[in-house]
């Protein structure tokens, strides 16, 4: 019985172990997919993201869109069921495989060329969605709402709203970025219909 107790309780210990290192890989992963994301949309702009932003910026930068979550969660599940399907067909199939991969399965590296050619491709569909969606977010500026911002002296600031850091705000005016820094002197910030 205390055999059968230790096992499961070792059993439980791994598993758990196993979930903390898969949902850390995932958080850097979505980290790593909120900084590409947030990069190519204020790029749009001529805005370096990386020059504004401090690192708690980017650490809750998947959860601030969650298009990003949707976006990693759909790549890894996209990535991951191709590479099954790869080694599915060559399992199944070996000689169309064989004709396919123009006779490279059969070599020693093909195990380690086809797991890079796969990293290769992740990476640069990566950066294309990116910069799909930073396009993307250019073209919806003007139907975004108005944001005026009054600050103590009573001088006002209005236009979009391109994003903002824990140090500044962007704002889209008559076709410039204003970059306003977030200091006690911001009595309020009011979106106008």
């Amino acid at each position: 019985m205390e055999l059968k107790e230790g096992l499961i309780k070792d059993s439980y210990e791994l598993i758990i172990k196993e979930l903390q290192s898969i949902v850390t890989i995932f958080y850097l992963f979505l980290v790593g997919m909120g900084m590409l994301f947030k990069h190519q949309k204020f790029s749009e702009f001529g805005i370096n993201i990386f020059q504004y932003a401090d690192i708690f910026d980017f650490l809750i930068a998947p959860f601030q869109d969650y298009i990003i979550v949707l976006f990693t969660m759909a790549s890894l599940t996209f990535i991951y069921l191709l590479f099954k399907l790869d080694s599915y067909w060559e399992r199944k199939c070996p000689r169309m495989y064989y004709l396919f991969s123009l006779g490279l399965s059969r070599k020693s590296w093909h195990r380690a060329y086809k797991i890079l050619t796969f990293t290769i491709a992740l990476i640069a569909y990566l950066y294309f969605a990116a910069d799909f969606y930073g396009r993307l977010f250019r073209s919806t500026i003007n139907r975004k709402e108005k944001y005026t911002i009054h600050y103590t002296d009573d001088k006002i600031i209005s236009g979009k709203l391109i994003g903002k850091t824990n140090n500044v705000i962007f704002i889209w005016e008559n076709k410039k970025v204003k970059i306003l820094p977030i200091t006690d002197s911001i009595r309020e910030m009011e979106i106008e219909d």
